[in-house]
């Protein structure tokens, strides 16, 4: 049974309409991505293009046609359309020629089959023409979206074989996409070849992770991974019993899902061992310091308005959700300023220097207790001031 491609957004773009027209009858269909979600009714981010034309080829004709092409990544086929609605990627169609588990030598190709075959999974290798919306299925791929299975192409091992990260990417797309129960196949090639995933890059492992981590709710999924052996060849650190509840809380207190609060909850409360798995992951400065700060949570996570103003919006968020506190408080609240400068306390007649510092402090805590209210300060200082005589 033949089957359309639902109209989208983003397939009554007019700059896409023009770019198909350039790229020539016959010459590009969408691919990946696009079909998949918009068959699935979900909104589209990126489209691609796949294509018999040779990179230069298209290059040729997006400069005839006043297009900007960016070869983003050239070697292997793919040009950026830049468009006024958004970049558009066209690859042309590809085979494998050899991999190592990291990278793939590719040799362009004419087959649109032949290209299909070398993605990994069948809902991923759906193409449409974007003239009649019909949509291409070589694999299985419709039948996998509708009974939301998610199936690596052909033989799961040689799959992974030829990518390693296929790993990871499977059970980010298992927790996106997939139901229960899981296809048997796919997880059974994940489990045995696992140990590969030691030989990838820690960024591509982190991104993977961080990727995976973030979707709506990962905690069955990574909880799979850690009874398949997979979890503890990237993440051996991990106790995923703490997941599930911080999925639960950031449900119910209405917080969006953050990947980083997600690590944290897999990791237990050790500073040292939170800024290990950051540097191995490869995570930003600021990443590191705010999973950091997850870490040296201890007990109860206190006052959610006094945490705010000492972490930072986003820690507090992180050390309440840990922690069992109720993040209400911090709903439209907008981190104060302290109104007290150390010149006020010098103009008061204390001797600049570590005195002014002590007080400072003092009084700031005093401020944090009283509810960040101003107008107490003047009377929190003198009570401060007298104290210390």
């Amino acid at each position: 049974m033949s089957v359309s491609l639902p109209a989208a957004d983003w397939t009554r773009r007019e700059d896409l309409a023009r770019l198909v027209a350039v790229l020539g009858l016959g010459n590009a269909r969408y691919v990946g991505g696009a079909v998949r979600d918009t068959l699935l009714g979900i909104p589209v981010k990126d489209v691609d293009i796949a294509t018999p034309l040779l990179p230069l080829k298209v290059i040729g004709k997006l400069k005839d046609a006043g297009i900007q092409a960016v070869p983003t990544g050239i070697e292997h086929g793919t040009v950026t359309a830049v468009l006024p609605e958004g970049p558009v990627e066209i690859t042309t169609l590809r085979h494998d020629v050899s991999t190592d588990g990291r990278r793939a030598t590719v040799a362009f190709a004419n087959d649109w089959q032949d290209d299909a075959a070398r993605r990994d999974f069948t809902i991923n290798a759906l193409y449409a023409d974007p003239a009649t919306g019909e949509v291409f299925d070589w694999f299985g791929g419709l039948d996998d979206l509708a009974a939301r299975r998610v199936r690596f192409i052909g033989d799961p091992h040689q799959r992974i074989r030829e990518d390693h990260l296929r790993i990871l990417r499977y059970f980010r797309f298992q927790a996106r996409f997939g139901s229960q129960p899981a296809d048997a196949a796919s997880e059974s090639a994940c489990a045995e070849l696992a140990a590969t995933l030691k030989g990838l890059s820690r960024e591509r492992v982190g991104m993977e992770m961080m990727n995976l981590l973030g979707l709506a709710d990962p905690a069955p999924t990574v909880a799979r991974m850690a009874e398949l052996g997979v979890l503890p060849v990237v993440l051996p650190e991990a106790d995923v019993a703490a997941l599930a509840g911080l999925v639960a809380a950031e449900t119910r207190q209405q917080v969006a899902p953050d990947a980083l609060r997600r690590l944290a909850a897999l990791l237990p409360a050790d500073v040292p061992l939170a800024e290990a798995v950051a540097s191995r992951f490869r995570l930003s400065g600021v990443q590191k310091k705010r999973l950091a700060l997850a870490a040296g949570r201890d007990g109860a996570p206190g006052d959610p308005r006094a945490l705010a103003y000492r972490l930072g919006h986003a820690a507090a968020l992180d050390r309440l959700l840990l922690g069992g506190g109720d993040v209400a408080p911090l709903n439209g609240w907008a981190i104060p300023v302290f109104p007290l400068k150390g010149g006020d306390i010098v103009a008061r007649g204390v001797k600049a220097g570590p005195d002014v510092a002590r007080t400072l402090r003092a009084v700031e805590s005093a401020w944090i207790a009283a509810g960040f209210d101003d107008a107490a300060v003047p009377g929190l200082l003198d009570a401060e001031l007298a104290a210390r005589g």
